[in-house]
């Protein structure tokens, strides 16, 4: 006979290509994810119809695995969590439907989840030492921003970008380098074997901690129009290498050097690197490095907690928990939701 957790929660992640499901019973217990990346590859983007459509064949499979996988029956849980924002409207409509329908039929307390708290606090994850405050750089293929976390929910939005996103530009670049979808992971593979010097790519500085990264995304199209119309395609296509490592050094150019004068400003020890972007090596070496030379230490969540999953959701579902926080059923979904925003 099953014996509901008060303290066991569901939580659940379809804010835009990956539906995800975690179970938690103060640890993670189980963490599942289907990607949809051949879904969407052919496009070299997300399609939002098909997004949706893919989360309402394999959100109930994902849910019973991972309570399955966790040990737990859905009626031992005390409360069920999702993903309400921000995403694309179609794909946080399935998560958040299903969700409350859970809540609704099991009786238990209900919590709509920011994705980016979920991003800003899934260093807990990995590293639930991590002592208030610290400074987080978000970096994803929809956000880009800096953070001072102060305490739990407690944090002031520095700076982010005023257009694309790092992990944006990462994808389209790729794309125009003819890499395949998405572009992020392939450039930093290749960067790794490449020279950063071949190509000066410009790095745009704003006042304060803003980004903005539509510049480079041009410059290297045009780089590419320039070469092929000067008859040096081939020749372009022999430093595909070469393309990716000064691309992705002027990008973690450009990411580092607000870290470094936030750092310098607050007197941070503590600097967490969150989001896809994050297990890029290039910018997980270059924040390493910057912070021995600097004297702060720097985290980043592994890989499965980095790009879009439950856990992180879950995470933030615990924190509001102990703060005695749920949300009514009748919560829609945010297809904006800025930081700190209720």
């Amino acid at each position: 006979m099953s014996k509901r957790h008060p303290e066991r929660l569901l939580a659940i992640e379809t804010s835009c290509d990956d539906t995800a499901a975690a179970v938690f019973e103060g640890r993670v217990l189980r963490s599942a994810v289907t990607q949809q990346q051949v879904v969407h590859e052919a496009y070299g983007g997300v399609v939002p119809e098909l997004a949706s459509r893919d989360h309402m064949v394999h959100i109930g499979p994902v849910v019973q695995q991972a309570l399955r996988e966790a040990g737990v029956a859905a009626t031992d849980l005390g409360a069920v969590a999702v993903t309400g924002g921000p995403g694309l409207a179609g794909s946080l409509l399935v998560g958040l439907s299903y969700a409350k329908g859970m809540a609704l039929a099991l009786d238990v307390p209900f919590l709509s989840i920011n994705h980016m708290e979920g991003h800003l606090f899934s260093i807990l994850l990995d590293h639930p030492d991590t002592a208030f405050p610290w400074l987080a750089l978000v970096v994803s293929g929809g956000h880009t921003q800096l953070v001072h976390v102060k305490g739990p929910f407690d944090y002031t939005v520095l700076g982010q970008t005023r257009d694309d996103a790092a992990g944006e530009a990462f994808d389209k670049v790729g794309n125009l380098l003819g890499l395949p979808y998405p572009g992020g992971p392939a450039i930093d593979r290749l960067a790794q074997t490449g020279n950063a010097n071949f190509a000066s790519f410009p790095r745009t500085h704003l006042p304060g901690y803003d980004w903005s990264f539509s510049g480079i995304k041009t410059a290297v199209r045009y780089y590419l129009q320039d070469a092929a119309n000067a008859g040096r395609a081939e020749e372009m296509r022999a430093h595909q290498a070469d393309l990716c490592a000064s691309f992705q050094q002027a990008v973690i150019d450009m990411l580092v050097d607000p870290v470094r004068r936030a750092v310098r400003a607050l007197g941070i020890q503590t600097v967490t690197v969150v989001g896809g972007v994050s297990a890029n090596q290039g910018l997980t070496q270059a924040l390493a490095e910057l912070g021995h030379a600097e004297g702060f230490s720097v985290r980043w969540p592994q890989r499965r907690y980095a790009t879009d999953n439950a856990a992180m959701i879950g995470m933030v579902a615990v924190l509001r928990r102990e703060l005695g926080q749920t949300d009514p059923l009748n919560t829609g979904i945010r297809v904006q939701w800025p930081l700190g925003a209720r």
